[in-house]
């Protein structure tokens, strides 16, 4: 996303078509990427407003732009509110997937929360994790923390407000059997379900806005910012087809690239591969 300052309370967000991986921004960007981005965080900031407020003002892009530029940035840009941001990621897990799945076939544990051994692939967890990261600077890395080091970077308080948060907007209302089996999914999670998609992880992003009140903003529940598995391909034991940018990753992961800037050039018929499933996830999400 690109950032201009309208004035000292708004800005004005366009999401381009350019992709990160690994932190790393790649040499070719995914035609009307931003514009598909947009559309779906825009859907998912409406549907859970009523859990939280989000970085909206009200105002169109017409209202702050020339119409012949708010004409060409209209399905990509938002006018937002100036906030400042909480320093960490707030991701929640439902499901054992990606880093997780690597860290728990190694230690039993997923971001250092010890689970119950035996757990498979793609299962679903006994209880929906919050697992904070670090916001890297430009070109570094996040990093995973515990909860207790979130607490000291952001403060006890307000760490407990964005997992409540977090958690509250992926998972309503959470009800454990003495195993700790079940959980009854989010408005977000539930309302995918319907639609054919399970969400097994996702990221938020807070802000705080004048009066210290905590805040949704950025991006919702997209394909950059979510691992979305189709419900009809879901297998425990092997990961899923996803309607996110794994189909990137994963042929970078195995390109033998160190992971390391630059990206190397990623071929035609993946970038392709990519928007189909990021205009899959559209059209399934808000038709």
């Amino acid at each position: 996303r690109d950032l201009y300052e309208i004035d000292e309370k708004t800005m004005l967000i366009v999401a381009t078509d350019r992709l990160s991986a690994f932190d790393v921004i790649l040499p070719e960007p995914i035609p009307g990427k931003g514009e598909i981005l947009t559309q779906i965080s825009n859907f998912w900031f409406a549907k859970l407003a009523h859990i939280m407020p989000n970085h909206f003002t009200g105002q169109s892009v017409y209202d702050v732009l020339p119409e012949s530029e708010a004409r060409a940035v209209e399905k990509r840009a938002v006018v937002a509110k100036r906030l400042t941001p909480v320093k960490i990621e707030a991701i929640v897990r439902g499901y054992l997937a990606g880093s997780g799945w690597k860290e728990y076939q190694k230690t039993g544990t997923v971001c250092g929360i010890p689970l119950p051994a035996g757990l498979h692939e793609a299962e679903k967890l006994p209880q929906v994790l919050f697992t904070p990261s670090t916001k890297a600077e430009v070109g570094g890395h996040d990093e995973n923390i515990s909860f207790a080091e979130c607490e000291r970077l952001i403060g006890a308080e307000l760490a407990a407000q964005v997992r409540d948060k977090a958690v509250a907007l992926y998972t309503d209302c959470l009800l454990y059997t003495s195993d700790a089996a079940d959980a009854l999914y989010t408005e977000a999670a539930a309302y995918a379900e319907t639609r054919g998609i399970i969400i097994c992880d996702t990221k938020f992003e807070f802000g705080l806005d004048d009066n210290g009140t905590l805040t949704l903003m950025d991006e919702v529940l997209t394909p950059d910012s979510s691992r979305f598995w189709p419900q009809d391909q879901y297998r425990v034991g092997i990961s899923p087809p996803s309607f996110d940018k794994q189909f990137v990753r994963d042929w970078l992961e195995q390109s033998g690239w160190n992971k390391q800037p630059p990206a190397p050039k990623v071929p035609e018929d993946v970038l392709a591969k990519t928007v189909a499933k990021y205009r899959e996830a559209l059209n399934v999400l808000t038709r």
